[in-house]
């Protein structure tokens, strides 16, 4: 019987001819990325070990993204550790605020995930990276522990979900209308430590920004890693991105499938998820013919999930010509320098400011309630973001309903949950 994308790479780096799901098995990590706050941790256990030496310091990639710029005393005192603990131990890989991004969001765009490759992200939205063609996945401090110091990890082999979406992309639907499906389709544990597979016609037409937020929610519904496989679009992206040689890997013809799922899209519409879970997904139209005039307070665009140019572009082309709001305040904050340059040189700047948003630097900040845009309560909150569990973005009495950025940006504008075409 044949293999999966999945088992197939974590075979490739256990050095065995096939791997099988509930497996454990030791294996080599291409790359590591972690921000700040569990370095910190990973770093402190490592200097207790008598005599520890690093296994490869070159794979390991240090972003101070969740709390950076510091967010107060603590955030600093933590940058500093980890900042001075990198440059004690030569870490090449170190970026520092300025030079930076939101680690998922930097990861890729910096050329370290590439296909067929086994990564591992010290922050649950790691499998962002499977949009990659990669084995991509998150972890904890304990395991970038072992990375720094054996370069393995022990890892069970999960099994695997295929997912194909039937039907061409409809218009105006991106990634995050396709993930929300999915986990409203699946619940919050329909796919708890499985490895997810993504196939269809649509997947050919999203773009790589669209199939990174795509596979940066699958660990929503419970996921242990999210994989397209790679085609010329990929490819094409690895390429330009990536200086050293890589392995597309595909699923064998005769791979065993856990489940299998068939979502037809011909007829989606832009969904949302309404308080307070990311499988309570509807329709923007159903719950504005249900629940009537929705207010906002602010509306949020950035975060790994929705931090990209493609993001940038879609809410600019909404914001274009209107004014945000009088009693809506939004927060933009692109990605990584990359996308804030780039957004800056398109002009997209110009309109955000004269729409009235704040536009920030690369930072995760609120998206978990922890700088640059915290709710108070009772505030609600139209967000880009990929958890809206009570209190995540601040007072656990606020409200989120995440979105893509078109819904995002004509809610801006409208004052209220908002479809596009309202604007």
């Amino acid at each position: 019987m044949g293999m999966t994308i999945a088992e197939k790479i974590m075979a490739a780096h256990c050095e065995e001819k096939e791997v099988r799901p509930g497996q454990l098995v030791f294996v080599s990590v291409d790359r590591l990325i972690s921000n700040e706050v569990n370095s910190a941790i990973a770093f402190s256990d490592f200097e207790r070990l008598k005599n520890g030496r690093m296994a490869a310091p070159e794979r390991l990639i240090i972003v101070p993204d969740h709390y950076a710029p510091n967010k107060d005393i603590k955030a600093a005192e933590q940058c500093k550790y980890v900042r001075e603990f990198c440059h004690k131990h030569g870490l090449q890989h170190y970026y520092e605020v300025g030079r930076m991004g939101i680690e998922h969001v930097f990861f890729h765009e910096k050329g370290f995930a590439a296909p067929g490759e086994l990564l591992v992200g010290i922050d649950s939205h790691s499998c962002t990276h499977g949009a990659m063609g990669a084995f991509a996945v998150g972890g904890a401090s304990t395991d970038q522990l072992s990375v720094m110091t054996l370069g393995k990890l022990w890892m069970r082999v999960p099994e695997t979900i295929r997912i194909r979406f039937s039907g061409r992309l409809p218009e105006g639907i991106v990634g995050k209308d396709l993930i929300l499906l999915t986990i409203r389709k699946l619940g919050l544990e329909g796919a708890r430590y499985k490895a997810i597979e993504f196939y269809g016609e649509a997947i050919h037409e999203l773009s790589m920004d669209s199939r990174f937020t795509l596979c940066n929610m699958a660990v929503e519904c419970g996921a242990k890693a999210a994989i397209i496989p790679p085609d010329e679009t990929t490819l094409a992206y690895a390429t330009e991105r990536c200086a050293r040689p890589f392995t597309p890997i595909y699923a064998d013809p005769d791979a065993h499938y856990e489940q299998e799922y068939d979502f037809d899209i011909s007829n989606l519409s832009p969904l949302t998820a309404v308080p307070h879970s990311p499988d309570n997904v509807h329709a923007v139209r159903d719950v504005i013919v249900r629940q009537g005039e929705v207010p906002v307070d602010q509306v949020f665009l950035g975060s790994c999930t929705n931090g990209r140019m493609e993001d940038m572009r879609i809410a600019a082309s909404i914001l274009r010509g209107h004014k945000i709001h009088p009693k809506v305040r939004m927060i933009i904050i692109p990605g990584s320098q990359e996308v804030w340059l780039t957004a800056l040189r398109e002009g997209l700047f110009d309109i955000f400011i004269q729409a009235g948003a704040a536009v920030s630097t690369p930072t995760c900040g609120p998206c978990l309630g922890g700088h640059m845009g915290v709710l108070a309560q009772g505030e609600r909150c139209i967000s880009t973001t990929n958890r809206n569990f009570p209190g995540r973005m601040g007072h656990p009495d606020s409200e989120i309903y995440l979105t893509g950025p078109a819904v995002a940006a004509a809610s801006a504008v409208m004052g209220r949950l908002a479809l596009p075409e309202e604007v």
